[in-house]
């Protein structure tokens, strides 16, 4: 059988017999899927929201620390530059924040939409949390508010069809774009 893709095409770190596709490697899903890093309880012990930050911010991948709120790069993103806003103490409902803690969230969220606008030209957002494992929380025993950037054309065939995110730019240097980028 020939190859339909000429040769200067291929890439020549692939393993096996060329076939004619191009690939797109994310092996950092795969931890994902096999449930690394996922807590494996529901108390502070198991967090990573809580070891999070007990780290630097740079091995944390945290964009900016308030007094009862951090927020985080999403170790998994659903698009480039997903962050995530945390309160420091292992809540898990939005109703179980108190009215200090709700208002940081909320500055933290605004910052962040601020920040990744300036440092992406993010044109739009999708922000919300999931309350509970049913509800499709991955961590349901500690809140997190998504703060997903989103621009025109950024659902394509790529993770419509090929269910597979392009991502532009490593997490840490995503980090550090919207860390100088945070409203002070």
């Amino acid at each position: 059988m020939s190859n339909p893709v000429p040769d200067e095409r291929i890439d020549q770190d692939w393993a096996g017999v060329p076939d004619g596709f191009r690939r797109l490697w994310m092996p950092h899903r795969m931890a994902y899927l096999k449930g690394e890093n996922r807590a494996t309880g529901t108390g502070p012990d198991e967090c990573p929201f809580c070891r999070a930050p007990t780290l630097s911010d740079a091995d944390g991948l945290i964009v900016a620390r308030g007094e009862l709120v951090y927020t985080v790069l999403n170790l998994y993103p659903y698009n480039a530059g997903h962050l995530m806003v945390n309160p420091y103490r292992h809540v898990a409902d939005y109703t179980d924040l108190d009215v200090a803690e709700t208002a940081e969230l909320a500055e933290h969220t605004k910052r962040a939409m601020a920040a990744l606008r300036d440092a992406s030209g993010a044109q739009g957002f999708n922000i919300g949390m999931n309350m509970g494992g049913v509800a499709g929380a991955g961590i349901a025993g500690h809140l997190h508010q998504h703060v997903v950037p989103r621009w025109g054309g950024d659902t394509n065939f790529m993770p419509v069809i090929g269910g597979t995110k392009v991502l532009p730019q490593l997490l840490r240097d995503t980090r550090e774009l919207v860390a100088a980028k945070w409203p002070r």
